[in-house]
C-alpha cells in the first residue's frame, strides 16, 4: 500500500514539475502596427447603353442602333483601347425584325461593357458618339492591377511598424527588445471609391460635353499584431 502511495505521488510530482516547465515566464510586449495607402483604380468596367431615336420626332428619320454602334466601335479604336475589352452585355434588339413588322415606332437599345485604364479615355470615347442616342453609362466595378503586391508590401510595413513602436516603448524602460513570439494578421481593409452614375440624357444638345467624372482613389489599410520578447 505504501509502495503504490510512492508512486502516485511520484507521478504527481512529477506532472506538476511537466506542467511547471511548459508555463511561459517570458516577459512580453504585446504591440499593433498598421500601414496605409491610396492607389487610383486602374480596371475599371463602366456600363454603356445605346438606344435608337427619331429625328425631330419624325419616324421616318430614325438614327439606327447599328449607326450608334458604329461611332462607338470607332471611338474605342480611336482610343487606343483593344476591341476584346468592348463586349455586349445585353440587347433588346433581338427580335428587332418583327417588332419593326408589328411597330413601325419601335426603337431597339444595347447594352455594352468597356473596360478602361484611364477615365479619361471614357470621356474621349463619350465625346465621339451622338449624345442623343446615349441612353445611359455607369460604372460597373473597378480594381487595381497590383492589388495582391501593394498588400503584401503593406503587411511587411505594419509589421515593421510595430516592431519600432515595441523597440522605442522597451527601451523607455531601459530594456532590449527580443526575438518575435507571435505575429498575427489584422486583416485586410480596402475602402472602395462610390462614383455617382454618368447619366447623359437624350435631350443634351449635339455640342454638349461629357460630365466630368468624379476621381476617387482606393484605400487601402492593413493591421498586424505582434508580441515580442522583452531581455
Amino acid at each position: 500500500m505504501k509502495k503504490l502511495i510512492a508512486i502516485a505521488l511520484v507521478a504527481f510530482l512529477g506532472l506538476s514539475t511537466v506542467q511547471a516547465q511548459q508555463v511561459d515566464l517570458r516577459r512580453k510586449i504585446n504591440v499593433s502596427g498598421t500601414a496605409e495607402t491610396e492607389v487610383i483604380p486602374d480596371i475599371i468596367y463602366i456600363g454603356i447603353s445605346l438606344k435608337e431615336y427619331l429625328k425631330d420626332n419624325n419616324s421616318k428619320k430614325k438614327v439606327e442602333i447599328t449607326d450608334l454602334e458604329n461611332q462607338l466601335f470607332a471611338a474605342v479604336q480611336k482610343a487606343g483601347i483593344a476591341k476584346e475589352n468592348l463586349t455586349v452585355s445585353n440587347l433588346s434588339s433581338w427580335n428587332y425584325t418583327t417588332e419593326k413588322k408589328k411597330n413601325p415606332d419601335f426603337l431597339a437599345s444595347k447594352q455594352y461593357r468597356l473596360k478602361v485604364s484611364d477615365l479619361n479615355k471614357f470621356n474621349e470615347i463619350i465625346a465621339s458618339i451622338d449624345p442623343k442616342g446615349i441612353a445611359n453609362t455607369n460604372i460597373e466595378s473597378y480594381d487595381y492591377s497590383k492589388i495582391e503586391s501593394l498588400k503584401r508590401d503593406l503587411k511587411i510595413k505594419a509589421l515593421l511598424a510595430a516592431k519600432e513602436k515595441a523597440t522605442y516603448m522597451v527601451e523607455a524602460l531601459g530594456d532590449k527588445l527580443g526575438n518575435v513570439i507571435d505575429i498575427q494578421d489584422g486583416g485586410d481593409n480596402a475602402i472602395q471609391p462610390v462614383y455617382r452614375n454618368y447619366m447623359l440624357k437624350a435631350e443634351m444638345s449635339d455640342a454638349a460635353a461629357p460630365a466630368e467624372i468624379d476621381f476617387k482613389k482606393i484605400k487601402l489599410n492593413f493591421s498586424v499584431n505582434a508580441v515580442f520578447e522583452i531581455k
